[in-house]
């Protein structure tokens, strides 16, 4: 699950190898101009080549307006280098909001090129809701050193692939740095444990200034995801590996609820404002009063330019105890009802956009130039020789103080990257009134809250 969608470095530079692309040129209406590469030369499709329009959505919004200059400035650099192609761009938001995914999916109101979080990707299978791409795909994969344990997120049960990565993360722990040190805390030795979380949360909040040690969501699906991503990292599962029972009623789902009681009703280190979402914790961490919460590396981005945050006083760390951590992402789908010049326009713009070092997304030198946040220890969607390149542009151009993110990167390998389980939408449902109840009510009762949700959750199972 990803409530917000990220939006990093944009580039105006197409790519310096030839198309990947073989087959007729993307057409719908005009024939005539032709296209050419960023080597200078026609594609296997560009010679007389018919144009082709493509609706795209998740603009970056208005908001975000470094983000959205990028995104413009790229979509005038694609069309010019690509004549025969137009990109529509959509900014209607939050466009990966559960319900109005849903609805839009289910009315078929879906763009040409739809943005898609991993946990969407089944729903969109199962409704029939993309075209299959892969016939298109195996070079675009070889090309670009796409990780295939990502690739096949967005792959069916035969194997057959509706859809491209365009970001991937894993959670660790942001900390504010300055907090610590008002609290005694050493900053560059952050919790290990969510026995140290407890500990540290409890001397920042008693340090003063109305300050909350630490913060955790409990509402619209995100307190459900969180609760997860905190049983993984205790070494539990949401559900059992032959996929049909919930497994949260465990030691593990109880030791997440039970830390999570202590904290906000005996240690007072949690705040008295709950029922939160990620917005209101960025905020609280960008305003410098939060101590800690668990998020993905983006959120450092996010917390800086949208909510006024210090770069040197936003850290990450590995997940506490260190047992697993939730991994997720993102990426592209294409409507079922595009045709197959559409497909080979769409799988270029992301080529162009997210899929290769140094460009589009991850064009880290214009980042710097912007005075965008660079060096965060994500996105990793690639393998071998190109997730090298990457690393090292990024270490190039870094803006960001890569040192408070060292305990983050060196763990990286180390702790199991764990997928968000199936149905993940409804499973966080279900657990979201659980986390909700344990921080808005001092006398729930944490073991009939899970045995309640484990029963739920196995008949959400027992439906797929």
């Amino acid at each position: 699950m990803r409530s917000s969608t990220r939006y990093r470095r944009s580039s105006a530079i197409l790519l310096a190898a030839g198309l990947l692309f073989t087959g007729a040129a993307c057409s719908d209406d005009d024939s005539g101009d032709k296209a050419s590469d960023a080597g200078g030369t026609a594609g296997p499709g560009d010679t007389g080549a018919k144009k082709v329009t493509l609706t795209v959505n998740c603009k970056p919004p208005r908001t975000a307006e470094v983000d959205r200059k990028q995104w413009e400035q790229d979509v005038e650099a694609f069309e010019k280098l690509n004549p025969n192609i137009k990109i529509e761009s959509k900014d209607a938001f939050p466009c990966s909001d559960p319900t109005t995914f849903e609805a839009k999916l289910a009315g078929n109101q879906m763009e040409d090129l739809f943005y898609v979080n991993y946990t969407n990707v089944q729903t969109v299978l199962a409704r029939g809701g993309a075209a299959d791409i892969t016939q298109y795909m195996d070079k675009v994969v070889k090309d670009k050193e796409l990780r295939p344990d990502l690739v096949k997120f967005f792959q069916d049960a035969d194997g057959k692939t509706y859809g491209v990565p365009r970001t991937n993360y894993s959670m660790g722990l942001i900390y504010n740095r300055a907090l610590f040190t008002k609290a005694g805390l050493d900053p560059d030795k952050p919790p290990t444990t969510w026995d140290e979380v407890r500990a540290a949360a409890k001397k920042i909040a008693d340090s003063g200034g109305g300050n909350v040690g630490y913060a955790d969501y409990s509402a619209s699906n995100q307190g459900g995801w969180h609760f997860v991503a905190e049983l993984y990292s205790r070494g539990g599962a949401a559900i059992s590996a032959d996929g049909k029972t919930a497994t949260v009623d465990t030691p593990e789902g109880r030791a997440v609820l039970q830390t999570l009681h202590d904290m906000r009703w005996t240690d007072n280190s949690m705040g008295s404002k709950q029922l939160l979402t990620i917005n209101d914790v960025q905020q609280m961490m960008g305003s410098g009063r939060l101590g800690m919460y668990i998020a993905a590396p983006d959120n450092v981005t996010q917390i800086v330019n949208e909510f006024g945050g210090k770069l040197e006083d936003v850290g990450l760390a590995p997940m506490p105890d260190g047992k697993g951590t939730l991994a997720g992402g993102d990426g592209y789908m294409f409507n079922k009802k595009c045709t197959p010049e559409q497909i080979e326009a769409g799988l270029k713009w992301l080529e162009f956009l997210a899929l290769t070092p140094g460009k589009g997304l991850n064009d880290w030198a214009r980042g710097k130039q912007d005075k965008e946040p660079v060096g965060l220890p994500e996105p990793a969607i690639w393998t071998g020789a190109a997730a090298k390149s990457n690393d090292d542009l990024k270490a190039q151009n870094a803006t960001l103080p890569v040192g408070n993110y060292k305990s983050f990167v060196e763990a990286s390998g180390k702790v199991p990257e764990i997928a968000e389980p199936p149905q993940a939408q409804q499973i966080y449902s279900v657990l979201d009134g659980v986390v909700s109840s344990v921080l808005t009510k001092k006398d729930a009762d944490i073991a009939k809250l899970l045995t309640d949700a484990n029963g739920k959750i196995t008949q959400l199972l027992g439906k797929q």
